[in-house]
């Protein structure tokens, strides 16, 4: 490909008249980065590395800077490095209930925001890595709209890849039952340090390669880049077309509204459905959508398009099949390949092709790791969007592949207001089998930010009862979760006084998961006739980032964004607007 300097170019905003104040100025502050004044002219990109030293999946990135660099000065344009929030969910999920992990998602950003369209630079390449890094660089781009490539920066080799006993996900697994079941854990603590043998997010397909995936399959990656090992030659391959891919995108003014459209959108969704990817990829797909400006319900399309969308691999957790070898066989790109009959092949990518013209290039399914559309795993699908009574916005719940469990479930509810009340409702016999728990108050403004409710699960799972008692929350769980009926992220929340908020206990819940369905078998005057549900005071509660997450978040509905976008999503489709007494100062 031709350098930058040898190609026609478009007007570029971070260029200012080298006599005036701002030109002047910048030529002294870049002059000491090696930055010489016959290259001011150059297009500026933001490198943005959301690093960090708190966990592995961050480690290797700031390797990548360099090389990155290398490549884009090499192509003719001047990139800088900004920096980002940097949260993992395994070590940053400590301090108030979890709550700075989704939260974190909209910081990083505003983080983008303030460097790119403070400096005026002109395009953006992201490097994406733990789960919300991704969509966080995807709302950035859709925000901003300056030509964007997204690099997924690859999976870190687990021990079990090598033939041992455990990755990461199967020692937070275990080890949160142990810590309901009171087991020793000496042999887990063992098992840990042969969990993660290199850096990169985690193996399993949970959010992060969920998310990874969900990019390419956006158009928003080169072809091939997700999933892909952490540092493997592949990956470098990745950095390398993705550095010439955002050039090329620069020169011909393609931009981030070119390509998420309402098409890549849906595109998006098969994708997520085919793989069973996490069930979080919805909020964050909805929240791409709004910062693009896209008038799409995500909900609703998780919802139809699950109907038609076969199961086209089974990769952990939902089946055996390990990461490495979903790659080997093709990964997404051999996926949308197969997915080609039921996706909008014309929808636009960074490559300036189409969705279809690259699918041509993928391997076909190897028939065993992928499937085909016409032999799938499943046509049931992974992913099960909820609507109904109790849920007039939406619910999900996470199926195994294949699906052989009961899709219904009916029984009188349990009301609790934490995870510690319902943990405890399991030992004091509260909770009997035939129960459908209910766990409200934790949603995007109760929690706020979603609180997790996996503890719950596994404190359900370790006293048998996984499979006896349904489960419903308004906050969110593991996506390493699917076992038993458990139904999360309900919409509106509790505390929005939604249907959730006015549930007694004794009320009747009906599930029917074939009809994507959640009922509250109650009269609706008689719900309407009940006090609002108010929150309890959270002993950790007050002050900070949080406080202002909880005054600006919109509902599930519009993505969890932060400050109403106009979408279009809100007219006829929130049932109610938040109570300004709990954050609803800005109401959708």
């Amino acid at each position: 490909m031709a350098v930058m300097e040898e190609i026609k170019m478009v007007d570029l905003r971070s260029n200012f008249s080298p006599s005036s104040a701002l030109g002047i100025a910048r030529r002294a502050e870049w002059r000491p980065l090696g930055i010489r004044a016959d290259e001011l002219h150059k297009p500026k990109v933001a490198i943005v590395n959301s690093s960090s030293d708190l966990a592995a999946c961050f480690a290797h990135l700031d390797d990548i800077v360099p090389v990155l660099k290398k490549e884009l000065r090499a192509l003719g344009v001047l990139p800088f490095e900004i920096r980002t929030a940097a949260p993992s969910d395994f070590i940053t999920s400590v301090g108030r209930g979890g709550s700075y992990i989704l939260s974190a998602r909209d910081l990083m950003v505003n983080d983008v925001e303030v460097a790119v369209e403070g400096a005026q630079l002109d395009a953006i390449i992201a490097l994406s890595s733990c789960d919300k890094t991704t969509p966080a660089h995807l709302m950035a781009a859709g925000r901003l709209n300056v030509p964007t490539v997204i690099i997924p920066c690859g999976y870190q080799h687990s021990g079990m890849a090598e033939g041992r006993e455990a990755d990461v996900e199967e020692i937070f697994l275990q080890a949160a039952m142990a810590a309901v079941t009171k087991e020793p854990t000496d042999h887990l603590q063992e098992m840990a340090d042969d969990a993660i043998l290199s850096p990169g997010v985690c193996a399993g397909l949970a959010t992060a390669n969920s998310m990874h995936i969900a990019a390419e399959a956006l158009g928003m990656a080169v072809p091939g880049a997700a999933p892909v090992r952490a540092n493997s030659e592949r990956m470098w391959d990745n950095v390398r077309r993705s550095a010439a891919a955002l050039v090329d995108m620069i020169q011909r003014d393609i931009r981030p509204r070119d390509i998420i459209t309402a098409a890549s959108i849906r595109n998006a969704v098969r994708a997520m459905l085919a793989v069973g990817g996490s069930t979080t990829t919805i909020k964050h797909l909805q929240a791409v959508a709004v910062e693009a400006h896209v008038d799409v319900d995500v909900w609703e399309a998780f919802r139809t398009l699950g109907r038609s969308t076969p199961v086209l691999c089974s990769v952990r957790p939902n089946g055996t099949t390990l990461t490495e070898q979903f790659e080997d066989a093709g990964g997404a790109a051999t996926i949308l390949r197969e997915l080609m009959p039921l996706l909008e092949g014309d929808a636009l990518t960074i490559t300036g092709h189409t969705m279809a013209e690259n699918a041509t290039a993928a391997a076909p399914a190897d028939g065993d790791v992928i499937r085909t559309i016409d032999t799938p795993y499943s046509t049931d699908p992974a992913i099960v969007v909820l609507r109904g009574t109790l849920a007039p916005d939406g619910s999900v719940a996470k199926r195994p592949v294949p699906d052989s469990g009961t899709k219904q479930f009916t029984g009188p509810a349990r009301v609790f207001d934490s995870r510690e009340q319902a943990i405890a409702g399991i030992s004091d016999g509260r909770l009997q089998p035939g129960d459908v728990a209910v766990i409200r108050g934790i949603g995007a403004v109760g929690g706020p930010a979603l609180g997790f409710t996996s503890s719950f699960i596994f404190a359900l799972n370790a006293r048998g009862l996984a499979d006896k008692v349904a489960f419903v929350t308004d906050g969110q769980f593991s996506g390493l979760v699917n076992q038993g009926i458990t139904i999360g992220e309900v919409s509106p929340e509790g505390i929005a006084d939604g249907p959730l908020g006015r549930v007694r206990d004794g009320d009747e819940i009906a599930i029917d998961l074939a009809a994507g369905s959640l009922d509250l078998h109650v009269p609706a005057d008689e719900v309407a006739a009940r006090d609002v549900y108010v929150r309890p005071e959270s002993a950790d509660a007050g002050g900070g980032y949080l406080d202002q997450y909880r005054e600006l978040v919109q509902p599930l509905s519009c993505g969890t964004v932060l400050g109403c976008r106009a979408c279009g999503l809100c007219e006829g489709h929130h049932t109610a607007p938040l109570p300004a007494a709990v954050g609803g100062g800005v109401t959708a």
